[in-house]
């Protein structure tokens, strides 16, 4: 009977910010462990995975019709800002309020 081998590690790639790997980095060190991965296995074998509950809000995705020029623009400085353009908008949008007075819901008449 042919003996079984361990099950193959499972890639996984993911964003992390640089506060987040550095701080993966200072545990590997710290721990004596070998590899980010090993790092990665302990604090998820350590983490309340039932306990866990979201605080991000809920989203929804919607369509947009922008001047092509605005959208040359938008990926152009996404990429310059390593961001997605959705997180562009979401910031625009977000500071919206701050910029724009309010306006009555009737269009100004000629």
């Amino acid at each position: 009977m042919a003996k079984k081998s361990a099950p193959t590690p499972a890639p996984l790639t993911f964003d992390l910010p640089l506060s987040l790997i550095a701080k993966i980095e200072t545990h590997r060190k710290k721990l004596g462990l070998s590899s980010t991965s090993e790092v990665v296995r302990l604090a998820i074998q350590g983490f309340d995975v039932d306990g866990y509950e979201s605080d991000v809000s809920e989203h929804r995705q919607i369509s947009v019709r922008l001047p092509v020029q605005t959208k040359i623009l938008l990926v152009k400085v996404a990429k310059r800002k390593h961001v997605s353009v959705g997180e562009l908008i979401r910031v625009a949008i977000d500071s919206l309020s701050a910029k724009v007075p309010a306006k009555s819901g009737k269009k100004a008449k000629k």
